[in-house]
């Protein structure tokens, strides 16, 4: 990475670890392999999560899954179930799953500052009788990626109450940026568009929230 001097690249476990205190016990002790009355409890709160895979040339990717809260189902103490829903078919993550099973969730419940984490393995099902069990508005995810729990816990606040996540006063105007559609195409394209071709762009995308959601 040209942008850092290399004396200040620390590469190795041993050197990281020289410059921090030792972990404390409850934060050894913390981490379980089943999900126990407080990692369900708080999972059927979640609405939104994300996920980590791995693709097969060891590039990291990190994407969101969002639903009404208890949208991920557990199926067992070791057993989790996301669902699929319609997005832009780059599969990006299911893809991952295929080649490298290694997942890792991080489940997120508005108004609480402590999160949830569970790594695994995962697998690409279509079994209908799972499917079904995540219905919305009449319709069930195509897939749905089951997760054998191999690592659960709980994640302190301190991310959330640096960042101030939850508090409205620090919610910002979306209006300072482009729009996603105008980004994308300046990313993309970048031929000159005047306004009415960028708001009939928006007006689409926002149709197609409506229409594709399920």
């Amino acid at each position: 990475m040209q942008d850092l001097d290399p004396n200040y690249v620390i590469n190795s476990e041993a050197a990281l670890r020289a410059r921090f205190p030792p972990t404390h016990e409850k934060a050894k002790l913390k981490c379980i392999d089943h999900l126990d009355r407080y990692a369900q409890d708080f999972i059927r709160r979640s609405p939104f999560l994300c996920i980590g895979t791995q693709a097969p040339d060891g590039m990291a990717d990190v994407s969101p899954r969002g639903d009404p809260a208890g949208f991920v189902k557990v199926l067992s103490e070791s057993v989790l179930l996301v669902p699929d829903r319609p997005g832009n078919n780059r599969l990006d993550t299911q893809r991952n799953i295929i080649a490298n099973p290694s997942v890792g969730l991080l489940f997120m419940v508005p108004g609480f500052d402590d999160t949830l984490r569970v790594n695994g393995t995962a697998q690409i099902t279509t079994d209908p009788k799972l499917l079904d069990l995540m219905i919305v508005k009449d319709r069930a995810p195509i897939v749905a990626i089951a997760v054998e729990v191999q690592e659960v816990f709980l994640h302190c606040a301190k991310a959330f109450r640096r960042s101030a996540l939850w508090d409205p006063s620090q919610r910002q105007d979306r209006s300072e940026m482009p729009s996603l559609m105008q980004m994308i195409h300046a990313q993309t394209d970048n031929t000159p568009m005047d306004a009415t071709e960028q708001a009939k762009m928006d007006d689409d995308l926002e149709a197609a929230y409506r229409d594709s959601m399920y």
